[in-house]
């Protein structure tokens, strides 16, 4: 029993000496007052600051009208990565979401969370077009 013990607790040792662990630049974002209609991505830059390789396995949002998408590859020991979120803009007045992350980090879960306010009487703002209209 002993035996068993002692290898338990080695592993565990083994486990945090060589854990990933993430930063993130800011773990809210803060859309602010946005109009109907406007672009709802966002971006949570975070830099893998373990010894390891950081996996993320899965990434989760409180409800529809918010869609992340996570890093398909392994983020690296000391490289940057991304998470993307797409709130539903067409959704007029206050909210505050959460996402949830699932990774192989030391903390197997992690929480971000989004927040702003969608003002119906504001006017969405245009996307400046890639294409030329040649009257320049």
């Amino acid at each position: 029993m002993k035996t068993i013990l002692s290898f338990v607790a080695i592993f565990f040792i083994a486990l945090t000496i060589n854990a990933q662990e993430f930063k993130f630049e800011s773990e809210v974002i803060d859309y602010g007052k946005v109009a109907l209609g406007s672009e709802g991505k966002r971006v949570f830059e975070f830099t893998n600051v373990g010894d390891a390789p950081l996996i993320i396995k899965d990434v989760r949002s409180t409800c529809g009208c918010t869609v992340p998408k996570k890093p398909e590859k392994p983020v690296m020991p000391g490289q940057k990565g991304q998470i993307e979120v797409s709130y539903d803009t067409k959704r007029p007045g206050g909210f505050s979401k959460a996402i949830t992350i699932m990774s192989n980090a030391k903390a197997e879960r992690k929480v971000l969370k989004i927040k702003g306010f969608i003002d119906k009487n504001a006017a969405p703002v245009k996307a400046k077009s890639m294409v030329s209209s040649g009257t320049e």
